[in-house]
């Protein structure tokens, strides 16, 4: 496709979303001979060639022209050249220097790292997932279910008798999607599968915004992995880094021998966290790189969703900076107006442009109305990474048992602004890195009471508003801290708490699917009701989980002591049965077995403000959820 003049005037203008189908290296036809038409950005270009091994890398070969229209784009044509030839432009620059060669912006393939040239790409793809794709909105409903599987795909498997080496996606499509399938999580969502040279970095330091890495194979074999898990009835999020850039020199740093993508005043253009370049979001045209990047995994890849990493950082000017480090804005604010117009544009196109998607963010300041439309003042996501949960949940598991009637709070603080934001509840990749442990290393006391304790974790997880998210090998319990360099402790399940552990998630999953009251309401305050959590002193709190229907009701109760509550007296809104559904303390998790012999009978008798109340024995360290058999 030719550039035009829409393109040009959309592309100046800030809301181009489509640059991938109009710069970069793409097939076409000139007089007959086929080929590749280039179209790369740099203004401040004196001269700009491309150069690859058809070429013999000669930089004078073949020289592309500048545009008439001041754009600042150069481009050209290429006759012959063959679906995967490598190439770069070679760039001189009029702020002077010595030439040099860098990637292309719009690559859909890069060469696998540590090479670091761009390889020409046709992504002609057969799709088979139309059955999915028309009906994805409902599967991304606020109404639905979702828990989400993280998957780093370096490190969730690997081929031990093939030296240790990584999964290709083609190799990974049918085993995630038999994982996935069989312990009921609904979504993948995938550690950033862009192009990264650096793969300690998990993907975060991204230079190809339009390119999977090629460590795990081909745009096609991605696109073979996303069907796969949608013909299967999986959604599949991506994590999407639009928040900085990493320095090197093949990427988009000084692209034309200036700051072209990146501010030129290091108080607004370098991270100090990741020490990495942040995009000048008041620049036109890297806005509409950035957005057409969105847009293009969606469209292209037909992924369900984006995770957008970083969105803090992108909203606060000071964000990790200590005075004087830092430019406020034009009304002396620390707020980052560019920043915040582009994420509402984004938003606001990308759920026109492709319906049934969910646009999700990682932000962990209390930053109003981040998951609330735009028209309404939001910044126009459809969810929120819940941060201020899982700091507060880990923090109030990480207490020893004797002591969490002291931090109470740390259980019941985060349904007081439960229903300000969206929620997603993650146990995420951050949590199991950096000296933290794993989430079952986290967890205090001797091997049966850790293990204990990480059942009701998620047990809690899944009962507490909000949709979910769990990091790989959370679900079976691994022991060690995460390592990106090897794969998952598989050999756990032949351990049966550990397996214990995987058939708890399972029956989670299972209990969040299947019943309306675990996920109906999730964001409304119709959907949860307190029952009794003033019980500090024991360290037991029961609540009311409620969907749509007035039948969909499901109650609740925790005890985070290691001390068994026989004859636990708990107010109910109705009368009758109330048959005991899940418990996370049965034999068959790894507990001790203790429950109420499958269910309860509710008397005439208040409590907690009721007319009808049960007698419970609540299990050690142990959820117990209870359904209405009927109602009086």
């Amino acid at each position: 496709m030719t550039l035009t003049d829409t393109d040009i005037y959309l592309f100046k203008e800030g809301s181009h979303f489509r640059l991938y189908d109009c710069l970069g290296a793409r097939p076409a036809t000139l007089d007959g001979s086929r080929g590749a038409r280039f179209a790369v950005w740099a203004p401040n270009a004196e001269r700009v060639s491309v150069v690859g091994d058809f070429n013999g890398w000669d930089p004078d070969g073949n020289r592309l022209g500048a545009r008439w229209d001041g754009s600042g784009i150069w481009e050209g044509f290429v006759p012959g050249l063959p679906n995967g030839a490598v190439y770069k432009y070679h760039i001189a620059s009029r702020a002077g220097g010595p030439d040099f060669d860098k990637g292309d912006p719009l690559a859909f393939l890069w060469e696998e790292p540590p090479r670091t040239a761009s390889r020409f790409w046709d992504l002609s793809y057969e799709w088979g997932d139309s059955e999915w794709m028309s009906g994805r909105a409902g599967r991304n409903a606020h109404e639905g279910p979702m828990s989400v599987y993280e998957v780093h795909p370096g490190s969730w498997r690997r081929v031990p008798h093939e030296g240790d080496r990584c999964l290709t996606y083609r190799e990974m499509a049918g085993q995630l999607a038999d994982y996935l399938e069989d312990l009921g999580f609904t979504h993948a969502e995938l550690l950033p599968v862009m192009e990264h040279p650096f793969y300690g970095s998990w993907g975060y330091q991204t230079t190809g915004f339009f390119a999977p890495t090629a460590r795990f194979g081909t745009p096609q074999d991605l696109m073979y992995l996303v069907d796969t898990l949608h013909r299967r009835g999986k959604g599949v999020i991506l994590d999407w880094v639009p928040a900085h850039f990493p320095d090197n020199q093949h990427g988009l740093v000084y692209f034309d021998g200036t700051h072209l993508y990146e501010h030129a005043d290091t108080r607004k253009g370098f991270h100090p966290d990741w020490k990495s370049d942040i995009f000048n979001y008041g620049r036109h045209e890297v806005r509409s790189f950035l957005s057409s990047s969105a847009a293009f995994w969606l469209d292209r890849y037909h992924a369900d969703g984006l995770r957008v990493d970083g969105v803090a950082s992108m909203l606060y000017l000071d964000y990790s900076r200590k005075p004087g480090e830092w430019v406020p804005n034009e009304y002396g604010g620390r707020e980052n107006l560019e920043a915040i117009a582009f994420l509402r544009k984004l938003n606001e196109v990308l759920y026109r442009e492709f319906p049934g998607i969910v646009m999700v963010a990682e932000e962990s300041t209390a930053w109003p109305m981040v998951s609330r439309p735009v028209h309404l003042g939001g910044l126009g996501f459809g969810m929120k990474w819940n941060m201020g949960w899982m700091h507060d949940i880990l923090g109030f598991f990480a207490c020893d048992p004797l002591f969490r009637k002291y931090h109470h709070d740390g259980l019941t603080f985060s349904i007081l602004y439960q229903y300000t934001e969206n929620f997603i509840l993650p146990l995420s990749h951050d949590e199991v890195v950096h000296g933290k442990g794993s989430l079952l290393g986290r967890m205090p006391g001797d091997r049966w009471q850790k293990f204990a304790n990480l059942r009701l974790l998620l047990g809690y997880m899944h009962a507490h508003p909000g949709k979910k998210l769990l990091f790989m090998g959370g679900e079976f319990g691994q022991e060690g801290e995460w390592d990106h360099g090897r794969s998952l402790d598989w050999h756990l399940l032949q351990d049966p708490a550990h397996r214990g552990i995987q058939s708890w998630v399972r029956d989670l999953n299972r209990l969040h699917r299947s019943e309306p009251a675990m996920h109906g309401l999730d964001f409304s305050p119709g959907g949860f009701e307190w029952l009794d959590f003033r019980d500090w002193e024991q360290s037991v709190v029961s609540f009311l989980r409620k969907g749509p229907g007035p039948q969909d009701r499901l109650v609740a109760a925790c005890n985070f002591t290691p001390v068994p509550r026989h004859g636990y007296r708990m107010g109910v809104p109705c009368g009758g049965a109330w048959r005991e559904v899940l418990n996370s303390d049965a034999s068959v998790y790894g507990g001790s077995g203790m429950g109420n012999l499958g269910r309860v009978e509710a008397a005439h008798s208040h409590s907690h403000g009721r007319p009808f109340s049960v007698s419970v024995t609540l299990p050690p360290l142990a959820i117990v959820f209870f359904r209405p058999e009927g109602a009086q």
